[in-house]
């Protein structure tokens, strides 16, 4: 039974995607954007703090972003939150919705080629015609 569970948490890692609240100034410290995890009836949002502002939330979010390595952060809770199981599930899916929402940091580079009209400008300029079937 150990051995599986150990097993289950091993695959059950995510990555967390950390951002900043304004300048781009040292190490990530907070959720990259507003996110939200729904368990049950329980949703949890996680929005941005300021550097300096630690996590204001409750116990079970807060063990949680600690252990995700989040330093700044507010959350906002509705729903049945009482049912810790599901509150820590909610929080743990908008840990997991950080990487969900894709920003243009994110984005791949894109090698633009040329249009035809613009690869051919000279062919074009010039006016010849393409030889047609009675020409030959």
């Amino acid at each position: 039974a150990i051995r599986g569970a150990i097993i289950n948490a091993k695959l059950s890692v995510v990555p967390v995607r950390r951002g900043y609240w304004g300048n781009k100034i040292g190490t990530p410290h907070t959720v990259p954007c507003k996110v939200t995890g729904k368990c049950g009836s329980t949703r949890v949002r996680l929005i941005p703090a300021p550097r300096g502002t630690g996590l204001v939330a409750a116990g079970v979010p807060k063990k949680l972003l600690m252990m995700a390595g989040i330093d700044d952060c507010y959350t906002s809770a509705t729903g049945q939150t009482a049912t810790l199981g599901n509150f820590a599930k909610a929080t743990f899916q908008a840990i997991v919705n950080t990487y969900s929402y894709l920003t243009p940091d994110m984005w791949s580079a894109n090698t633009f080629s040329k249009s035809p009209y613009q690869e051919f400008t000279d062919f074009l300029a010039k006016g010849a015609s393409l030889p047609t079937a009675h020409d030959v």
